[in-house]
């Protein structure tokens, strides 16, 4: 009798098992393009999520971050039948008809670190690093602050078809019209499409048509990096203050140096931290995708669904210079 019951016990456990391996949602994480050391950190937050929480996860990306280059991903992902199809998008709108096909398949889309902006009913939420909408003037007064409110600037992006960075310079050209920056001028904004080398080309180009330049805004890991390497490499950096949104890891030797005095950015992890434990949620019913809904995530605290079902990891940048440099490792 003993026997059988331990017999038994240890059905129900391997049946118990094999329910909760069942249980795990598939999660699969779409980056912008390959070799970009932004989605390193990214990706950690995801897999240390699904090493604790009900998730199994997958990193994919395009070598390009060109605005279609993401499509024959997302179709492999529906042909899996994964769970949740996260994704930092290249474009606002090419993306449009394979997100509907996933989702008509049952597939939650989050958008994460970049939304599509205009477009926001074909995905399911988005997750982003702060509010958006205060990173261009942000980044203007960073500048400005570097430069003494006064010369010529220039902008670096990604590629013209990145909606999160567009986004950004929108917010720029807004907030340089602000009189206290008056004695700013804009004089060029250019792409670097998230290569180094081209945002290195696209640097020096910046350097050799505007002998006059004072400062330069690169909101993108790959650009900030490239800039102050040419900046460094050249031996301005006192006429030419470089800015934007960085990686600690990629800048701690140019603000130890002096290249660069200052930088902002976000916690990266902290946003595939939470977009797991978001997924997560929605099916175990923790969590549910309501505007004014809250969640708890460990580490992040109380989380809200924002108008547009937006969620942020954050509320402000964070800003980076010699006094702190060394307090972060991502």
């Amino acid at each position: 009798m003993l026997k059988k019951s331990l017999i038994a016990l240890t059905a129900g456990l391997a049946l118990s098992t094999a329910a909760i391996a069942q249980d795990k949602i598939d999660i699969v994480f779409i980056g912008k393009n390959t070799g970009n050391p932004y989605f390193d950190s990214l990706t950690k937050g995801f897999v240390e999520a699904c090493q604790k929480i009900a998730c199994n996860f997958e990193f994919v990306a395009p070598a390009t971050a060109e605005a279609t280059s993401q499509i024959p991903f997302i179709e492999a992902q529906i042909q899996r039948g994964v769970d949740v199809i996260a994704i930092s998008p290249n474009s606002p709108d090419a993306l449009n008809q394979v997100f509907d096909d996933a989702r008509a398949k049952g597939i939650t889309i989050l958008t994460v670190n970049g939304d599509i902006t205009g477009n926001e009913s074909h995905r399911d939420a988005t997750i982003l690093p702060t509010d958006f909408t205060k990173v261009g003037a942000d980044q203007v007064e960073m500048v400005g602050s570097l430069i003494d409110y006064e010369g010529e600037i220039a902008i670096l992006s990604a590629t013209t078809e990145a909606p999160d960075q567009n986004f950004w310079i929108e917010g720029m050209n807004e907030a340089i019209k602000d009189p206290k920056y008056a004695k700013m001028k804009l004089v060029a904004t250019v792409y670097g499409d998230d290569q180094p080398e081209k945002s290195t080309t696209e640097m020096e180009a910046l350097l050799s048509n505007y002998p006059d330049l004072k400062g330069v805004i690169a909101p993108t890991t790959v650009g900030v990096a490239a800039a102050a390497q040419v900046v460094q490499s050249r031996g301005v950096a006192e006429q030419v203050k470089v800015t934007g949104l960085g990686l600690p890891s990629e800048m701690r030797d140019f603000i130890k140096d002096g290249t660069v005095e200052a930088f902002q950015l976000w916690s990266p992890y902290n946003e595939g931290w939470l977009a797991a434990h978001f997924s997560v949620g929605l099916k175990n019913g923790t969590a549910k995708n309501e505007v004014g809904a809250t969640f708890e995530v460990p580490n992040l605290g109380t989380i809200t669904i924002n108008e547009g079902n937006s969620i942020n990891t954050q509320s402000s940048l964070t800003t980076f210079n010699a006094e702190n440099i060394d307090q972060f490792d991502f």
